[in-house]
């Protein structure tokens, strides 16, 4: 693809500064990342101590309880599941790599000489390593959990669930398949990216692997304490998933006359024509939207946090149709 100004947006969510830099405003919206507007609540931290190991044990088995991964699997604490794929890469340096297209651009990023495959093309590719989202980012694909499980049962897996803590009824984080990986996001349910808190689920050898590459403090002192308060606070889980249903109702009737090609529970992916001009229309009223370099064609949104905000985005579509 040509390159275009639009290139700094097209390769993640979240440039707010960016887009303030290009097209002025104040009061940004920020819909382009897929991550929940309501953060979990986060008190006073002891930054001046170095991790404690029996506090990130304790986090490791909150996560496992709550993702219900059985025994004889390992629940590993990483620094964000991003740096997870590329350690893992070199784990596992796998000589014909699969990537479910469209995906999350960190897969392909992993791993060289990946081979692209859609979601209907997966249970047939010959490969060694399997990579996919579930649900899928950004046309919201899920993969039932018979098929992950065939696929597991003749190559190795990676299955990044960033987005299934809203629903996690397909996850396969409970399944204890040898080639199965699991990852799993803190940030996006959580509403903390900048925490980088993510978990690789996997055998006992390849945690091990991942551990020993990982160091001593693999995570810091404040993502133990805030992931160790999250995971026990089930009543917020309930309330941040009523929200998450509640925020897509306002969603759904913000942009009702574009065409809705696919999403999560996180944010929904519509068609229009040009999806360039649209995000220009958008950001010229302070609302980031995350457009795609390879399909023109299509523009993400994600939760508005509240009416207000859902209100201003259904008049900027109103006046981009009108």
């Amino acid at each position: 693809m040509a390159p275009t100004d639009l290139d700094p947006f097209t390769a993640h969510g979240g440039r707010i500064e960016a887009a303030r830099a290009m097209f002025g405003g104040e009061g940004w919206i920020d819909l382009s990342t897929g991550i929940a507007p309501w953060a979990y609540p986060v008190g006073e931290v002891a930054y001046g101590r170095l991790p404690d190991p029996d506090a990130l044990a304790a986090l490791e088995a909150l996560a496992r309880s709550a993702f219900g991964v059985p025994a004889g699997r390992e629940v590993v604490a990483v620094p964000g599941t991003d740096l997870a794929l590329r350690l893992l890469a070199e784990l596992i340096p796998a000589r014909r790599v699969a990537v479910v297209r469209p995906g999350y651009a960190g897969h392909a990023a992993a791993w060289s000489g990946t081979i692209g495959v859609s979601g209907d093309e997966i249970r047939m590719v010959d490969a060694n390593l399997i990579v996919l989202a579930n649900p899928n980012n950004p046309d919201g694909r899920v993969f039932h959990r018979a098929t992950l499980r065939g696929l597991a049962a003749r190559a190795t897996l990676i299955v990044d669930e960033a987005f299934a803590d809203a629903d996690p009824r397909e996850s396969v984080a409970d399944a204890d398949e040898e080639q199965l990986i699991v990852l799993r996001s803190f940030g996006k349910f959580y509403g903390l990216p900048g925490l980088r808190l993510g978990f690789v689920i996997a055998s006992r050898g390849i945690s091990a692997a991942l551990r020993a590459m990982l160091g001593d403090w693999p995570v810091s002192t404040p993502a133990i304490a805030i992931g160790t308060a999250a995971y026990a606070d089930r009543a917020w889980r309930d309330a941040q998933r009523r929200r998450i249903a509640e925020a897509n109702d306002r969603l759904d009737i913000a942009r009702t006359n574009f065409p809705i090609v696919g999403g999560t529970s996180l944010f929904r992916l519509i068609e229009v024509p040009d999806a360039y001009v649209l995000f220009r229309h958008l950001a010229s009223r302070a609302i980031l939207a995350r457009p795609f370099a390879d399909r023109q064609d299509r523009l993400r949104l994600g939760l508005p946090r509240d009416l207000i905000a859902a209100d201003r985005l259904a008049e900027a579509l109103e006046e981009f149709q009108s």
